[in-house]
């Protein structure tokens, strides 16, 4: 099974590998360019990089696990700083680099790889990390989940 095997940024990378090589095809029909797309890749790369790292901050601060793939040894569950907002920030994270990359090749075809980061995420990553804290933390995690948006 998937659940729990390709580490987010991992599968992050291998889908803006997807983006480039897929850059070309039907590149006449699917191509826009925007006369900023340095300075808005750079700008939402930056915001994801922000994210990322606030995310990373409040979990080392709560000494708790940073690795997606042994959710099972998590010792803490994390709701404050920038989880107040959303449950999975680096994954948002995730989605803003390869919405920036986007950008940057100018191929609407790449709306495929975003989708198909979120919907692979959202099955092998997210649901199982749910059920995992859900068992650790109970009433905890689901009145958390009640208040905080998974994604956004």
């Amino acid at each position: 099974m998937l659940e729990l095997k390709i580490p987010p940024p991992v599968l992050a990378l291998m889908m803006a590998g997807l983006m480039y090589l897929s850059k070309g095809l039907y590149h006449d029909i699917f191509v826009f360019e925007l006369e900023y797309k340095w300075p808005i890749a750079v700008l939402i790369s930056a915001l994801a990089l922000l994210l990322d790292f606030a995310a990373l901050w409040v979990f080392l601060q709560a000494k708790t696990t940073v690795n997606p793939i042994k959710a099972g040894n998590v010792s803490a569950l994390v709701s404050n700083g920038i989880y107040r907002y959303s449950r999975n920030p680096m994954y948002v994270g995730n989605f803003l680099f390869l919405f920036a990359w986007l950008i940057f090749l100018g191929s609407v075809l790449n709306v495929i790889f975003l989708a198909c980061y979120c919907l692979y995420t959202n099955k092998f990553q997210i649901t199982p990390e749910e059920r995992i804290l859900h068992a650790r933390f109970g009433d905890e995690y689901r009145h958390y989940c009640q208040r905080v948006r998974r994604w956004v």
